[in-house]
């Protein structure tokens, strides 16, 4: 019977070994992004990627189980090594009750003192009663208790409206099982959302853990998300940054008018309250934060350009005089 290699997590995400934690991790969330779901509806390779990504910071991404796998304890899919029947090694039976039927065994990983591998049996495979410790006596004894499954932590991906609004999102485990997520209207960037149960299995017969799974927005083309607050550079015409007057400016809920004052220059921000992302999770709603860009006009700039000409001679000045300080 044959064993699937996985591929050295570490080939995977592209980092050496030595690589600390924080470039394993923008490793993975550059990948996760490329390969997601999402992003690649109608690739089947990719997603067969994605999960493999996931697969290996599965390992990477947690030191211990790093550490583990840098020893040589664990293989690439989290599994232990030196089980007979197991790449790298094997095991003995030995001591008393080693023959058939006895429950004793003996482990020897290159050296040292061997170890009674009942309640190790009890945890890796779900044995339960037929595990028992050293010295452990009666029935049930040494039986090993049922543990919690660890937690996985995943990313998705979703539009600014569907941060405004609310709606669903898909996210693929590292398993290759696709979980819905609900996405609630207004959630922020980073927010991580929890899915009890849908972590990896309890040993021996414990509940699963849960999948956190953490909610990023896509980049949209006009607006830019900084907290719950949006903004939005508005390009202005020469005229109108100079005499003031209405202006419309696209907001997520539509069009509205913006009155300009008079000598508006570039760079001035208007605030329009509660057009930001809305109110979720105790914090209020976010505003919109509208910058002017003064735009010149394409075309025959001469008459513009005497108008700048006298303007230079009559009346100079020197916006950058503060930079000077």
């Amino acid at each position: 019977m044959g064993f699937r290699t996985m591929r050295d997590p570490y080939q995977i995400l592209g980092v050496a070994k030595d690589a600390p934690q924080a470039d394993v991790k923008k490793a993975f969330r550059k990948l996760a992004k490329q390969h997601h779901p999402d992003q690649n509806p109608n690739d089947p390779k990719a997603q067969a990627k994605f999960a493999e990504v996931n697969s290996a910071y599965e390992i990477l991404g947690d030191e211990k189980k790093r550490a583990a796998f840098d020893r040589g304890e664990i293989d690439a899919d989290g599994k232990p090594r030196g089980f007979e029947g197991f790449p790298g090694g094997g095991f003995r039976r030995g001591g008393a009750g080693g023959g058939p039927g006895g429950s004793h065994f003996d482990f020897n990983f290159g050296g040292g003192a061997p170890f009674d591998a009942a309640d190790i049996f009890s945890d890796l495979f779900g044995m339960g009663g037929r595990g028992r410790g050293r010295g452990a006596s009666g029935p049930g004894a040494g039986q090993a208790r049922p543990q919690p499954g660890a937690d996985v932590t995943l990313e998705t991906y979703v539009s600014l409206e569907t941060a405004l609004h609310g709606g669903k999102a898909r996210v693929l485990t590292p398993a290759g099982k696709t979980l819905e997520v609900n996405v609630p209207a207004g959630v922020e960037e980073g927010k991580q959302i929890r899915l009890r149960g849908q972590g990896q299995a309890g040993p021996g017969g414990g509940p699963p853990g849960d999948a956190l799974v953490t909610v990023h927005i896509q980049k949209h083309p006009h607006f830019r998300v900084d907290g719950r607050d949006l903004r939005l550079d508005l390009p202005v015409t020469l005229y109108e940054a100079v005499l003031g007057g209405k202006v419309e400016a696209p907001t997520l809920g539509g069009k509205v008018e913006l009155t300009l004052p008079p000598k508006s220059n570039s760079g001035k921000t208007l605030r329009l309250r509660g057009k930001g992302l809305p109110a979720s999770g105790g914090h209020a709603a976010g505003d919109l934060l509208i910058t002017l860009r003064i735009t010149l006009p394409d075309g025959d700039w001469a008459e513009l350009q005497e108008v700048a000409k006298k303007m230079q001679a009559k009346q100079p000045y020197d916006p950058r005089v503060e930079l000077a300080k």
